[in-house]
């Protein structure tokens, strides 16, 4: 499974970033199929942290610090994972990540740990 980011830059706060992850290297019925798809960032001197997640059936889970300003959503047709971005702060700026995992989870972690597949990253700068 590859996972390709795109869409980060640099933004004032009270500003708005679309963030895409774009999935290939599997198909809807091999094992390596995401179940559990998210977001996370890791800002200089910091853990890496999930900051929203969603899973095959669309289901939803945010860090708090991001509840109504982020949403993550998905266009199974496009394999493309998507993040909005409203109302940015500068406490927001890290490096985003997308991460896959094709195991069942009840509800999709939010702990980096459980993902075993990982994009890249795509920087955003909110001053």
């Amino acid at each position: 499974v590859q996972l390709v980011e795109s869409g980060g830059g640099s933004v004032q706060a009270g500003g708005s970033l679309r963030l895409s992850c774009a999935a290939s290297g599997y198909t809807a019925s091999s094992y390596y199929s995401p179940y559990c798809m998210g977001w996370f960032r890791q800002a200089p001197g910091k853990q890496r942290e999930g900051v929203a997640t969603i899973d095959k059936e669309g289901s939803t889970s945010y860090a708090d610090s991001v509840k109504g300003r982020f949403t993550i959503s998905k266009d199974t047709a496009k394999n493309t994972l998507y993040l909005q971005m409203d109302s940015l702060k500068p406490e927001d700026t890290a490096m985003y990540s997308c991460a896959a995992d094709p195991l069942f989870q009840v509800r999709c972690s939010l702990r980096p740990a459980e993902y075993t597949f990982w994009g890249q990253g795509t920087q955003v700068t909110v001053s």
